[in-house]
């Protein structure tokens, strides 16, 4: 067996090729393609890349849905010398217009469907060159210079010139608040977190991980990654929006690990309690992106009966920072544990001195895997990477207020800018939503703080409720009373059909304190 430390993110390609080239690496739908198939289709599209002008450094974008191509482009890219840019399908002209002029990106790598997109924002950079996936196993041009498909490139990587400070990727984060920010990872900050990820999931070659997030989305995108890493299988779906089929699939590839947000969960839960779900070759389960609300736990683990569940906590500019040790998921349900492998979390006043055990404060992240800042922004970029401890390093500011406990696993509180100050009181939207999601019938649930008068911000709750199932004000106010405090208790109650999302389908506080004011009575 080859192994040696990768240095470029694309080496963890190229060593599972050598080590498994006949084990299915990707699962996309009916298509089945083996580390061979993988590697050739990406060291074709690098070779096709390099003779369209791509060079060390350039950013190539990727504007696909959950498709084989898009994992594909992901190591074509690499493989290239180039940087890839991965954005949500979602994203409409203008916000893609903006990050491909931003990213000053090279080449946009997209799909037919999405031609009503793209192709206006083409016409708008003349220097950009498109190439557009058909309904086939080629990737033919749609616009800019021409080659007619990959059949005919290397299946030979073009000789590698990168070093490992380089940077692989730039993702934009979702830009609730002002135009979206493109974070810079190296090479070695994400073969780092994905090494201290796969360590603390024990993950192995024999693991099959199915995912319906996004690959522009990093939870989404470091299942990809991770299974390469290992010489895994990924079963890859477009989205959780047809659940019978993933679950069909999950039954029938004998899944082992599943990748999901609370708000799978929260879907998986509905209909389990229609009908009972089992899924029995699951042994991981990981949550990151948003936080589990504690009354998911039970029933999830009923439905996983073989399972670990991994709770997990991180951002964009370090991908992972904190995770739940699974035989803690029951008796500390509300935490998110303790650093990953190699890397620390410091709490912090606003002086920067240390808080104390069980207060809260402001949370750092050190080590290896942080960003290298955010493109083309270095003001912003010096507010979140601050001066750390030791002379030369950096820290990076999460925005996030914590706790740790005696045994120094961590809890989320909010964000330092969605606490609620109400009667002269600081109140954790996020501990409101946790008693509100005991009753059974909710399905999602939001809070926030509108300015109010006479209590300096009201507690307001966004609640959707479960099909087919019945909730009023009144049963709200009364568990946030029997499990609170009385300065916690919404002031008002709202139900919605659904909750606003980020472009990458995480519930949005933010865009919601924004729409706040249309629901408030004048």
């Amino acid at each position: 067996m080859i192994f040696k430390p990768p240095r470029l993110l694309q080496d963890t390609l190229l060593t599972s090729v050598a080590n498994y080239p006949d084990h299915t690496a990707l699962i996309s739908g009916d298509l089945r393609l083996s580390y061979r198939e993988v590697t050739d289709y990406a060291c074709q599209l690098a070779n096709a890349l390099r003779m369209q002008g791509v060079r060390r450094g350039d950013r190539v974008a990727i504007f696909m849905d959950n498709t084989w191509q898009c994992a594909v482009s992901i190591y074509g890219i690499l493989l290239a010398g180039g940087v890839f840019v991965p954005i949500n399908v979602q994203t409409k002209q203008d916000k893609l217009a903006f990050i491909l002029q931003d990213a000053d990106a090279h080449v946009l790598l997209s799909e037919s469907l999405l031609s009503r997109v793209f192709s206006p924002v083409g016409e708008l950079l003349p220097e950009l060159q498109v190439f557009c996936t058909k309904n086939s196993m080629d990737l033919s041009v749609n616009m800019g210079n021409v080659f007619d498909n990959l059949v005919d490139m290397p299946t030979s990587p073009p000789p590698q010139s990168a070093v490992s400070t380089d940077l692989a990727a730039l993702i934009y984060t979702s830009g609730t608040t002002g135009e979206p920010k493109g974070v810079m990872h190296t090479h070695q900050s994400l073969n780092f977190v994905l090494d201290s990820i796969n360590e603390y999931l024990e993950f192995s070659q024999d693991e099959r991980l199915l995912s319906a997030l996004p690959l522009n989305f990093g939870y989404g995108l470091f299942q990809w990654l991770s299974a390469v890493r290992i010489g895994a299988t990924l079963i890859l779906e477009r989205s959780f929006a047809y659940p019978a089929q993933v679950f069909k699939r999950m039954h029938d590839e004998a899944v082992t690990s599943l990748a999901g947000v609370p708000t799978i969960f929260a879907m998986m839960l509905a209909l389990d309690a229609k009908q009972a779900l089992h899924f029995p070759s699951v042994r991981r389960l990981t949550n990151a992106a948003a936080a589990l609300p504690i009354e998911f736990i039970p029933g999830i683990l009923r439905m996983f009966p073989e399972a670990n569940l991994y709770k997990m906590y991180g951002q964009t500019e370090c991908i992972r920072c904190a995770y739940l040790n699974p035989a803690k998921a029951e008796l500390k349900p509300d935490s998110v544990g303790c650093a990953i492998p190699g890397t620390e979390l410091l709490l912090l006043d606003d002086n920067g001195g240390t808080v104390a055990k069980g207060e809260v404060g402001n949370l750092y992240v050190r080590g290896p895997h942080l960003m290298k800042g955010y493109w083309k922004q270095p003001e912003k970029t010096a507010e979140v990477l601050v001066p750390g401890p030791v002379k030369g390093e950096f820290l990076l500011k999460s925005g996030d207020l914590f706790r740790q406990d005696a045994d120094g696993d961590f809890f989320f509180v909010a964000r330092s800018d969605e606490i609620i100050k109400s009667r002269g009181e600081k109140i954790s939207p996020v501990e409101v939503e946790n008693a509100i999601y005991c009753l059974s019938e909710v399905q999602e649930v939001l809070v926030t703080g509108h300015p109010d008068f006479l209590l300096g911000e009201a507690v307001c709750a966004f609640v959707t409720v479960r099909k087919g199932e019945k909730l009023s004000v009144q049963q709200i106010k009364h568990i946030c009373s029997d499990r609170l405090e009385n300065f916690m208790i919404p002031k008002h109650v709202f139900f919605l059909s659904e909750l606003p999302r980020t472009a990458n389908g995480k519930l949005s506080r933010k865009l919601l304190m924004e729409q706040c004011d249309h629901y408030l009575p004048n």
